[in-house]
């Protein structure tokens, strides 16, 4: 990009998911419902989780905490997309920019360390049974979501402040919000350094992960083959299917957005594959566990029981 069109940049202008002022209402309806579909499955997941009894176990936790971070994840985008949308005006202050990329970046790649522990549970529950209780307790779940936050954040950290070091040659940002890719394709000089760590430290972050999971499920696999059973194949797959699902979900899109060298980045496409990871996938997931997973049906049963008969008894002792 040209030196000579360098500018101290105090603010950044969000050109969102379409430039055609003619189907922004469109898109401000579906991504308004999806959003608000993410954020209340997502939210009935956490208080099932918390309030039955009978999913008060390690797993339960896990996924509580990734319905949580699928609603952290959604807010910081969609709802200043949807203000956008409809309005003349899409900037966002330099320092709320960082900001945002920071916290983007951390609870994304949390997301990653969470599927990284359900799977380890799963391994655990599958092939050492007996010693399940024993190895995964509530406190080693709570040690790894706590030291899973302490990592991304650094690594969010880090990569916010060699952001702040860029000089820009502009301030449109070709996306919805403001993610690492558009912000360095701004950079006045190419950013070696930001992308090195992409593509180093980066992976070990977010990609280490997904090579656990795999790791995980090569280590199933394997252990279901030798059972010869296809009671316990059938267990398995009824145990692992929604997980493998959600992953695949999610670092699909993660790899094709990030992976990649930076001379074939297209940010027109990025910007529609994004909105599948920050939208698409929190508003699946909740779906793909409640429908799957006959110990959460059964808990959302007795919740619904249980709300629509104290609504009852509320009536009754109103009428009375």
């Amino acid at each position: 990009m040209d030196t000579r069109n360098r500018t101290e940049v105090t603010e950044f202008v969000l050109l969102g998911l379409s430039s055609w002022p003619e189907v922004q209402p469109v898109i401000f309806g579906i991504v308004l419902a999806m959003y608000l579909v993410a954020v209340m499955g997502n939210m009935l997941l956490v208080i099932v989780a918390h309030s039955d009894p009978k999913l008060q176990t390690p797993m339960y936790f896990l996924l509580s905490q990734l319905s949580f971070i699928d609603i952290f994840l959604t807010t910081i985008t969609v709802p200043q997309m949807l203000v956008h949308t409809l309005s003349v005006h899409r900037t966002i202050s330099y320092n709320c920019c960082i900001i945002q990329l920071f916290f983007f970046m951390a609870v994304g790649s949390m997301e990653g360390h969470l599927l990284a522990a359900m799977a380890y549970d799963r391994y655990i529950a599958i092939c050492d049974p007996l010693r399940y209780f024993t190895i995964v307790t509530h406190r080693l779940c709570l040690r790894i979501t706590l030291t899973s936050w302490v990592v991304v954040s650094l690594n969010s950290l880090l990569y916010s402040v060699l952001v702040t070091r860029l000089t820009f040659c502009g301030n449109q940002v070709t996306h919805f919000f403001c993610d690492i890719t558009p912000l360095l394709q701004l950079s006045c000089t190419r950013p070696v350094v930001n992308e090195m760590l992409i593509f180093t430290e980066g992976v070990a972050v977010v990609v280490s992960p997904f090579f656990f999971i795999l790791s995980s499920y090569a280590r199933i696999g394997v252990a279901v083959a030798r059972m010869h059973s296809v009671a316990a194949l059938r267990k398995a797959l009824s145990t692992c299917s929604s997980h493998i699902l959600v992953v695949l979900l999610l670092y699909g899109s993660v790899i094709r957005m990030y992976l990649r060298p930076s001379s074939s980045y297209d940010l027109d496409q990025d910007r529609q594959v994004a909105i599948f990871y920050t939208v698409v996938t929190p508003m699946l997931n909740p779906l793909i566990y409640s429908l799957r997973n006959q110990e959460v049906k059964g808990a959302l049963r007795r919740l619904l029981r249980k709300y629509y008969v104290s609504t009852c008894l509320g009536w009754i002792q109103t009428c009375q």
